[in-house]
């Protein structure tokens, strides 16, 4: 998706950083502060894929988006939604065949609310292998993930909606290189990068992987994190070069939606929400100076005081 030439980039926040929030109260927030969209994940909080009347709260979502100005994108990430006592499991990558089919099934409901949302994309990841399970490329893991994988751009297309994978530290595909060797073996899957986790993988800068993968983009976030450690923080908490990621971003031209996962911060959303947008458009603003031959940026505005609690 290409932004229109001079304007600036969308920013939207992830629900799972506002679980202290009622959904209604989160949007209107969002959408007070001056975010463009909402990233929503998909989850025991905020909008319960398994709780009753699915389909009517999720036309009744449609119209609140429509009316409060924001698009959105679905995110998938709920860490106690399929299994309450194992964090993000099952997977696609699960070996129990009734435990990727429940992660496939899970997905290709986010797709459907993805679709009547009309969200700009729907955001999933590989899973974690279980310990002594084949990771190589043609192992056991590869092949149930490739499958799973497969299954999702294929529904998701039927549905007109993009499907974006996202590397995860930790997990079978962890970097840009890990979804480019799945991309080749999943024709139509497009990217979705979190920046902050190339300063945990290492291998590509953060705004080299903008300029590296832009006609791949499916979905952004910029969090910020420290380098090597899986820490989602805030604006100027990590040692993410902002200017340059949203630099990179407005070089190529990427009109979606860039969001902020600052999911165990959801006790200082008050702060974080207004907080993290005013650094972003800082830093923003730095990048354009910079671009357009001014002076170099200051690093980009603390979004709030605060200590970071940890990985997602």
């Amino acid at each position: 998706m290409s932004a229109p030439a001079g304007g600036g980039l969308r920013y939207a926040y992830n629900t799972n950083g506002m679980t202290s929030h009622r959904l209604p109260d989160a949007l209107s927030l969002l959408a007070d502060t001056g975010y463009d969209g909402v990233a929503l994940t998909v989850d025991v909080a905020h909008h319960d894929p398994f709780a009753p009347r699915l389909a009517a709260r999720t036309a009744a979502l449609a119209r609140r988006l429509d009316r409060l100005g924001l698009g959105s994108t679905v995110e998938t990430g709920a860490r106690f939604l399929l299994d309450p006592r194992c964090k993000h499991e099952p997977t696609l990558v699960t070996p129990d065949p009734a435990g990727r089919a429940r992660r496939l099934a899970f997905l290709r409901l986010c797709v459907d609310i993805a679709a009547d949302l009309g969200s700009e994309a729907v955001s999933f990841w590989a899973g974690v292998p279980a310990p002594g399970m084949d990771a190589s490329p043609g192992g056991a893991a590869w092949k149930h993930l490739v499958d799973g994988v497969r299954a999702v751009v294929s529904y998701a297309a039927e549905r007109g909606v993009v499907a974006a994978f996202e590397p995860e530290p930790g997990m079978l595909v962890e970097d840009c290189a890990g979804w480019s060797r799945l991309a080749a073996l999943v024709p139509g899957l497009r990217l979705a990068l979190d920046t902050g986790h190339c300063l945990v993988t290492g291998g590509v800068a953060p705004h080299q992987a903008v300029l590296r993968h832009a006609g791949d983009l499916g979905a952004v976030a910029v969090e910020d994190m420290p380098r090597g450690r899986h820490e989602h923080r805030a604006p100027g908490e990590g040692d993410m070069d902002l200017p340059a990621v949203l630099g990179a971003l407005r070089t190529v031209r990427y009109g979606g939606l860039v969001s902020l996962e600052l999911s165990r911060d959801a006790h200082r959303a008050d702060v974080l929400v207004p907080g993290a947008l005013r650094a972003l458009r800082h830093a923003e603003e730095h990048a354009g100076r910079a671009a357009a031959g001014g002076a170099p940026g200051a690093p980009a505005a603390h979004g709030a005081a605060g200590t970071p609690e940890g990985a997602r």
